[in-house]
């Protein structure tokens, strides 16, 4: 096992990270930012280094700066967290060749699901479920034409090397097509140095269903359930839970092993997590990430299981600790993103907290980096916490969620807090009666 850990990552998740860590004895290594001297995960981590100045490119997603301080503290292996380098194959490429473990697969099955054609292809041939679409890029506005005449309108345009909602353009007859076409490259080219697209058939009204994958790298895998993502605002996850409230247990288990099955035959590592858009009773390949995801612990809190020193036991050559029968879904669990935003337009809304209460009691997990007279920098994502709830079933779910919410004390900054307020108010969210596109008609009707 690792005797040290760096986390190149900052806020809730490299917090989660070394709450793991410690609970397996290693110790842990944060990197931060100048702006992110007084950062809880600084001050909870055995060491720190600092690896540069306030924007992300000039220091976590440095990775130059990564390795120097890796040999700087000395630690052995590497874990990514998400976001920033989590998904960068080149990355791990460098580490394997400083002789240093990336807690996560190996780099080319990062490359290879990182590039939206290639994954499709290869699941495709792994005999995972796909949308109807065009067989790699499409090139030309004429080709672009044929193939939503082929496969009918509506279609939507994506960028390959995209990701977060951006480069995506949706057409719903010929008209349109030249236009979304047009602006989802030139999105893709300024967002990701690529304005390479493809094609799918436009599910009108699916919901977002992603499975949790994990295996040893040596030919075994498992999945852990489904979590349903659909209430999304902008192709953004607000709230997730687990299990999916219209999936059934032969749904379930008939897709389930479809995803493990894939993974294991091609011996990938760790965590990943396969999407699906689900409309119909069908299953739909959209995309796989290869790390930990945000929306992780609603499945750690019905299958009992810590996914994250998982991930640290099979990087360091352990065999995994649980097998597909010992996985069995316990209750139903529910997380909501908390982000430092104004409403009612989810502007960015950094600045000092004057108050900080975290709701507690039975079935609630609050995953943040926030405490009192912190000062939530302008540089990074906008999301300050996590809060998770644990319950019986969906309703005491929701209950205990209204509850935890009533209990959340965060002063000084504008958040999203009240948007799960009015949310629970909504019979669509007690029924489970929404798709992927419900919470932005809802929010266009508070607006107007």
């Amino acid at each position: 096992m690792f005797e040290k850990i760096l986390i190149a990552n900052r806020g809730e998740i490299a917090l989660r990270v070394i709450r793991a860590c410690r609970e397996m004895g290693i110790r842990c290594v944060a990197v931060h930012s100048t702006a992110d001297s007084d950062a809880m995960h600084v001050r909870m981590a055995d060491e720190s280094v600092c690896i540069g100045p306030p924007p992300g490119t000039d220091s976590y997603l440095s990775i130059p700066a990564i390795i120097s301080a890796c040999e700087i503290s000395g630690a052995q292996a590497i874990h990514p967290g998400y976001g920033f380098l989590s998904e960068n194959a080149r990355f791990v490429q460098i580490l394997e060749d400083h002789g240093l473990t990336f807690i996560g697969p190996i780099a080319e099955h990062i490359r290879i699901m990182g590039d939206k054609i290639t994954a499709k292809d290869t699941m495709k041939v792994l005999g995972v479920p796909c949308v109807p679409g065009s067989e790699g890029g499409v090139p030309t506005l004429e080709e672009a034409k044929r193939i939503g005449e082929k496969i009918g309108y509506p279609v939507i345009i994506k960028a390959t090397a995209g990701g977060g909602g951006r480069g995506m353009k949706v057409a719903k007859n010929a008209k349109e097509m030249e236009q979304a076409f047009l602006t989802a490259r030139a999105e893709g080219k300024a967002a990701f140095g690529n304005d390479e697209v493809y094609i799918e058939k436009y599910l009108t009204t699916p919901r977002h269903i992603e499975i949790q994958v994990f295996g040893d790298g040596k030919g075994k895998a498992v999945h852990l359930g489904e979590r349903d993502c659909s209430l999304q605002r902008r192709h953004q996850k607000v709230f997730e839970e687990a299990p999916g409230p219209i999936i059934t247990e032969e749904q379930r288990s008939a897709i389930g092993k479809v995803c493990a099955d894939a993974v294991a035959k091609i011996n990938y590592t760790g965590a990943g997590t396969i999407e699906f858009l689900y409309e119909n009773g069908e299953f739909y390949f959209i995309e796989m990430n290869t790390r930990l995801q945000v929306e992780h612990p609603v499945t750690e809190a019905i299958f009992g299981v810590d996914l994250v020193r998982e991930q640290i036991r099979v990087a360091a050559g352990e065999p995994m600790s649980f097998a597909q029968k010992d996985l069995q879904i316990n209750g139903h669990a529910i997380e909501v993103r908390i982000n430092a935003e104004k409403l009612p337009n989810f502007a960015p809304c950094p600045g000092k907290i004057s108050a900080y209460h975290a709701p507690g009691g039975l079935g609630v997990r609050m995953d943040s980096a926030l405490y009192n007279g912190y000062s939530i920098p302008p540089y990074y994502d906008s999301l300050i916490g996590k809060l998770i709830v644990h319950g019986r079933n969906r309703d005491e779910a929701l209950a205990r969620l209204s509850r935890a919410l009533s209990e959340l004390i965060i002063d000084g900054i504008d958040t999203t807090i009240p948007l799960f307020d009015a949310l629970l108010a909504e019979k669509d969210i007690h029924s489970g009666e929404y798709n992927i596109h419900w919470l932005e008609h809802w929010l266009d009707q508070q607006s107007s």
